[in-house]
């Protein structure tokens, strides 16, 4: 049997143990060393998978995802969920909608200093659904507004994917950070006028809130020094040139432990539970990471890499067509992976080709993490759409897909002006590297 129709195999099992529900990263690290032993035999592909195994632990850049999971849990364990939502509130609660404007906002700076589209949803799910389920406002906006502003937080720095895109593509993480600031602006605006459009169209779906006096407005404001602070502190360093990413990510990571010391936050439990969920996480990022390398060198050694980017080359198309064929392949994919897996699968397949057609490869970055976004909010997956219906487990299904469905049109909308606009995602790094 001929290498590429070993790796054909080998994908095409790897869709059936997905379907059967074996976890991703297990699922893609037994199809990649059974086909390797199939083509270079079982004692070389052992010993490339623990060589896999060992430097994916051991590569420095990549300690830069726990230290930014662990600073994003402190965080969300240090109450400042609680007043970035109270501080949008003050601001925009008294207006129509005006709850879900402050959800929104709040997802967005919380994304800021957490990295994870879950765990944005998650946390800030807590906090504003009971305050809309309060002023009684419609299911679907409700749970839509929180489930949308939770995939924010993989565009705005600090972000996992963006880390991750950045290690396979040699792309400097920095400036892929500093890119995603201008697109995830626009998110959040995009989401709030989602907002004001719906309801405008139907009232009775987000009732205004109490009007708050001026004074503690500014207050509220002030209550969030914490996160500004922080927030300044690690993406300003890195577009300055002060420190490096991963630096950055050990200073986010001290500067959260002593914010949460200081507002007297940081007790035992809190501690252990952060700890605890730095390291689950952390497992499975890199178990996913060491499973899709091991595919990877599949397609490496099977030929199907160089195949695919061969005859994608050969193809009498505008590069811009082909840049669109390939997103499109990813909407379709968000449909049915979770976003790290869609960006360890597809990235070392995808990204030659965009090479080769000379498309800037931070541009390709932000592009391919917002189409990405769209599949945790996207049946029949949609992981931000079952992490709200864990949280409000009376809300049907159905009604919190109706509620996404005006934010999809949105951010379908800010992808095509990103694609057609490079710039909006560029402008930001190439002035960055003026002041260094």
């Amino acid at each position: 049997m001929d290498p590429i129709t070993i790796g054909i195999l080998c994908f095409l099992a790897l869709f059936v143990l997905l379907i059967m529900t074996v976890p991703i990263g297990f699922a893609m690290g037994l199809c990649g060393l059974v086909g390797m032993s199939m083509i270079i035999g079982v004692g070389p592909s052992l010993s490339l998978f623990g060589t896999t195994v060992y430097e994916t632990t051991a590569t420095y850049d990549l300690s830069i995802i726990p230290l930014f999971v662990l600073m994003g849990a402190v965080a969300a364990r240090s109450g400042l969920s609680k007043e970035l939502y109270g501080a949008f509130n003050a601001w925009f609660g008294a207006f129509r909608g005006g709850l879900a404007l402050a959800t929104v906002g709040a997802c967005g700076a919380f994304a800021a200093i957490c990295g994870s589209s879950v765990a944005t949803a998650a946390t800030m799910s807590k906090v504003a659904l009971p305050e809309m389920k309060r002023y009684k406002y419609s299911e679907s906006l409700a749970t839509g507004s929180v489930a949308a502003g939770g995939i924010i937080g993989i565009l705005i720095p600090p972000s996992v994917v963006l880390v991750l895109y950045g290690v396979l593509t040699e792309t400097s993480i920095g400036d892929l950070f500093i890119a995603g600031f201008l697109p995830g602006i626009l998110t959040i605006v995009g989401f709030m006028l989602v907002v004001v459009v719906v309801t405008r169209l139907n009232p009775e779906s987000g009732p205004a809130g109490e009007k708050i006096p001026l004074k503690e407005k500014f207050a509220a404001l002030g209550r969030t020094w914490a996160i500004i602070l922080l927030f300044g502190l690690v993406i300003g360093g890195i577009y300055f040139g002060v420190f490096t990413p991963t630096e950055a990510a050990g200073i986010g990571a001290v500067g959260a432990f002593a914010i949460s010391a200081l507002r007297r936050r940081m007790t035992l439990a809190n501690t252990r539970d952060a700890l605890m969920e730095t390291v689950k996480t952390t497992a499975m990022i890199f178990t996913i990471l060491i499973g899709a390398l091991t595919l990877n060198n599949l397609m490496v050694f099977s030929g199907i890499a160089s195949a695919l980017s061969g005859f994608v080359s050969g193809l009498d198309m505008h590069p811009m067509a082909v840049m669109a064929i390939i997103l499109l392949i990813y909407l379709v994919m968000g449909c049915f992976l979770d976003a790290l897996a869609m960006i360890l699968l597809t990235v070392p397949i995808f990204f030659p080709i965009i090479a080769d057609l000379g498309f800037d490869p931070v541009w390709f970055g932000i592009i391919v993490v917002m189409v990405v976004e769209l599949g945790l909010i996207t049946p029949p997956i949609g992981m931000n759409v079952f992490v709200i219906k864990g949280m409000v487990p009376d809300v049907k299904l159905s009604s919190i897909y109706k509620g996404v469905i005006p934010f999809v049109i949105a951010q379908f909308i800010l992808i095509i002006m990103v694609f057609l606009i490079p710039d909006i995602a560029l402008w930001l790094p190439e002035s960055a590297r003026a002041f260094r």
